[in-house]
């Protein structure tokens, strides 16, 4: 009859929550999913879900679709997500690294993704969108899963944190360098360590703007702008896909670049490093 029914959604199951058990067997990933449920036919499944930290149970049944000739139960279900980044700093002696400065946040509910575990590759940048006024820009890349190089353990709102697994990929212009505390920043200028497009990590010239002091961790702690002629040319300013750069100022790391303003391409936030090396359990 060409209607649409979602067992999903009549039984309350909401956008944002995530399935944890079928039946009373843990879901691994979609394909499992997908099996419990063709297995059970169009028999009742107990579902357990987690929905702001608390546990919810529903039951349904799978109908069946003809024009895939499976069952279903009307859920659009995300078991992975991939994009670019940058690498902010690693620790040889323990091997941990910290990237980005802020979360890998759900597309569709824009929370942040509570991660069972993730894997960071090298990527290959193919092509720059620029930014422009309204419309923030984007750096394309392609990746290898041969090139891992690295394991996540914890996605937080003050970036990804995790295990070099691979040292022989990891880039760096730098060698060691020491780290800032909030106190030690100035506004004036600074450089960023990014790499945009043949995978060699330079430096470019920006603006701190304005300092903000903070007294708990949070991805906004200062205002930067691009003056780097040739990062403006190329890229329009900060564009997605360099949050995580690096932000040196008298030879140490004082943060990371976290977002663009929509509407000023050529300026955004960065977080403190201490910040995110608190993520870690590292005080300076």
């Amino acid at each position: 009859s060409g209607k649409k029914l979602s067992p999903a959604a009549e039984a309350g199951i909401q956008v944002g929550d995530s399935l944890i058990e079928a039946n009373d067997i843990k879901i691994g990933s979609n394909k499992q999913l997908y099996s419990i449920i063709n297995e059970n036919k169009n028999k009742e499944i107990k579902f357990k879900i987690k929905r702001n930290d608390e546990d919810i149970y529903v039951k349904l049944s799978p109908i069946y679709a003809d024009n895939d000739e499976a069952y279903k139960i009307g859920l659009w279900i995300r078991d992975s997500t991939a994009g670019v980044g940058t690498l902010t700093f690693y620790i040889p002696d323990s091997q941990k690294f910290g990237a980005l400065g802020h979360p890998i946040n759900d597309s569709d509910t824009n929370t942040l993704l509570k991660i069972k575990d993730g894997s960071v590759y090298s990527s290959k940048i193919i092509s720059i969108e620029q930014g422009t006024k309204g419309k923030p820009g984007e750096l394309r890349g392609i990746f290898s899963q041969s090139d891992e190089f690295g394991k996540i353990d914890k996605n937080t709102n003050e970036g990804i944190y995790g295990k070099i697994i691979n040292n022989d990929k990891i880039g760096s212009v730098k060698g060691a360098m020491g780290v800032a505390k909030q106190s030690e920043i100035k506004e004036g200028p600074a450089k960023i360590l990014t790499s945009i497009d043949d995978g060699n990590i330079k430096e470019y010239d920006i603006e701190i703007e304005k300092i903000n002091y903070q007294t708990k961790p949070g991805s906004k702690s200062m205002v930067i702008r691009v003056t780097d002629k040739e990062l403006l040319e190329k890229t329009g300013g900060i564009v997605q896909g360099m949050s995580g750069s690096p932000i040196i100022q008298n030879d140490k790391v004082v943060g990371a670049v976290t977002h663009v303003f929509v509407n000023r391409p050529d300026m955004g936030y960065a977080i403190y490093i201490e910040w995110m090396l608190m993520q870690m359990g590292i005080c300076i």
